[in-house]
């Protein structure tokens, strides 16, 4: 590993003391000591410590009932999630060096995972450092800040990836609904170099462009890269193969690749264009049809289209808790009609990002669907969110993604 992994130089900082109390209410500091990074509004003793005095993004110490130390963070008291916690080293108050140090843990993290530059180099809450997210594309870096506390801390973000790790570029890529509730305003622009139209990504020996500014997330959907590495070479010999919800073709192009004849679904035209422009990248051609995945998958059913193998990764259909009844039946009615398009023996790709979908649910999905229409679902492999995606252990929400291969059979 190079040198960015001695963590040892984590020095600065300054006393608690000199930064303002949040206190929590008596028993509320449970979860906290579990490890959890989040202080919820009502968490707070907002008799002693009101809410309203202070500002958003502000750094702060957090105390017990008891002025037991909790540990440093920053709050937003317009947010469900008042306080996110950014160390418990009573001794070192946020500073430079503690994003400096955060980053050489993560970058750690990937350098032993990964052989080559692209990845996602810090997840957030899961990386120490929550409301952030950075996206490595070789010497560019792709940026998110989700809350005000992060946002507040910008310049030594910036200052911090230069110095761990020294790229040409350094993009913010802020336009995410995530900030409007936090009450930020939305923008893309370059911190560092120029602001590139497309990001290159290399993943499975093939390379692709993805638009950066009115791309989604940051570019790229790197958490699904360990389940395309797993599932696709287990769809060789797949004749026809259809991806749904292709975005620019990252499972596609290495599909046709390994010399399927691949057809890509999305409602975006350029994510279609950009799709399509990969695989005539790398020597293949690709299929495009616009439109909603519901309607084409139907309209393909109606035409008695076929496929050895259909792709489905969706976006979330659950986005809060509220949403499950609604998105269960959505995730049933999409898997049911990419069964209806296989053959006699096929293979269904199912995935879901939805947090509040358990992977249970989703294997009921796939399950209730292949006993709508009489076949038999057997599960063959899982998987989950790539390895630069870690999970929290103290914080369940970290651990979304879900995908199943099964293979589709008559009974």
């Amino acid at each position: 590993m190079n040198d960015t992994t001695d963590f040892d130089d984590f020095q600065d900082g300054h006393a608690g003391g000199e930064l303002s109390v949040v206190r929590l209410k008596k028993h509320e500091d449970r979860r906290v000591s579990a490890g959890h990074l989040w202080i919820f509004s009502n968490e707070i003793d907002t008799g002693s410590t009101p809410l309203t005095g202070f500002e958003r993004g502000q750094l702060v110490q957090v105390r017990s009932d008891r002025d037991r130390f909790m540990g440093y963070g920053y709050i937003n008291p317009n947010s469900l999630i008042s306080v996110r916690l950014l160390g418990r080293d009573k001794k070192f108050a946020p500073g430079p060096s503690l994003i400096v140090h955060r980053l050489r843990i993560a970058l750690a993290l990937r350098d032993r995972f990964f052989d080559s530059p692209y990845y996602r180099l810090v997840h957030g809450e899961s990386d120490g450092l929550p409301g952030l997210v950075v996206d490595r594309f070789g010497d560019v870096l792709v940026v998110q800040i989700g809350t005000a506390g992060m946002e507040a801390l910008k310049d030594g973000i910036v200052d911090a990836l230069v110095k761990v790790v020294k790229p040409r570029t350094v993009v913010f890529k802020n336009d995410s609904g995530a900030r409007e509730v936090e009450q930020l305003p939305l923008y893309v622009e370059a911190a560092v170099g120029d602001l590139p139209s497309h990001v290159t990504v290399i993943e499975r020996g093939a390379t692709f462009q993805a638009a950066l500014e009115h791309g989604q997330k940051t570019g790229w959907f790197y958490d699904q890269a360990a389940n395309r590495r797993q599932f696709l070479p287990l769809l060789k010999g797949s004749k026809r193969i259809l991806d749904v919800f292709s975005y620019v073709g990252a499972w596609g192009v290495p599909a046709a690749l390994d010399g399927a004849e691949v057809t890509c679904v999305d409602s975006s035209q350029p994510a279609l264009d950009a799709a399509v422009a990969n695989g005539a990248a790398n020597g293949v051609p690709i299929q495009a049809l616009r439109g909603d995945g519901f309607e084409v998958l139907e309209a393909l059913v109606a035409a008695g289209e076929k496929f050895d193998a259909v792709i489905v990764d969706p976006p979330a259909f659950i986005k809060r808790r509220k949403d499950a009844p609604k998105g269960e039946a959505a995730y049933k009615r999409i898997n049911q009609l990419a069964m209806q398009l296989l053959p006699r023996d096929g293979v269904l790709v199912s995935c879901s990002c939805s947090y509040h979908l358990e992977a249970g649910a989703l294997i009921d999905a796939i399950q209730r669907g292949a006993r709508h229409l009489s076949r038999f679902a057997q599960i063959v492999a899982t998987g989950g969110q790539s390895p630069d995606h870690p999970i929290h252990p103290a914080i369940p929400e970290t651990r979304y993604l879900k995908a199943f291969l099964a293979r589709v059979t008559y009974d």
